[in-house]
């Protein structure tokens, strides 16, 4: 099955607890993801959604589908990389504006994410933040002062 093809009905993965909701505002979604389970399908899933209320999906184009299936794909690392290396992920926030779509993902972890020098295209592992920076237009990490933990936010390119 595609991943960009709508799942019938009760095929979307785990449904989120009653402090998860999904905050919508228009271009702007943000899902709480501290405590849950299955957090990287239900993200993807949450993510999903965005994209067909948004118009990228279902994709007329294999451009178009090939774009929401990249952003698919950096959402998935971003909170799979939250979860490895990071004591999780607090939050995912998805929004779009003009032709990006801007992907954050908060978690309480220290470290600095980058990707693994040299890569090693045949060595398993260690290949996320590779395949950020590959699919995306930028990206980077942010800071508060006095706080732990970080935001993690990658940009990709809406379909021409």
């Amino acid at each position: 099955m595609s991943t960009t093809r709508q799942p019938p009905p009760g095929d979307l993965g785990p449904e989120p607890d009653a402090d998860q909701v999904p905050v919508t505002d228009g271009s702007n979604r943000t899902l709480t993801l501290d405590g849950a389970s299955g957090v990287v399908p239900l993200a993807r899933d949450f993510t999903r959604q965005a994209l067909y209320d948004w118009g990228w999906l279902p994709a007329s184009t294999t451009d178009a589908r090939a774009a929401a299936e990249d952003v698919l794909l950096v959402v998935s690392e971003l909170v799979t990389n939250a979860c490895l290396h990071a004591e999780g992920p607090e939050r995912l926030r998805v929004s779009t504006a003009a032709k990006v779509l801007r992907l954050e993902v908060t978690d309480r972890g220290a470290g600095q994410p980058a990707p693994r020098t040299p890569h090693q295209a045949g060595r398993p592992g260690g290949h996320g933040m590779f395949i950020v920076q590959r699919l995306c237009l930028d990206w980077g990490v942010l800071r508060t002062p006095g706080t732990e933990g970080k935001t993690v936010w990658a940009e990709l390119a809406a379909p021409a």
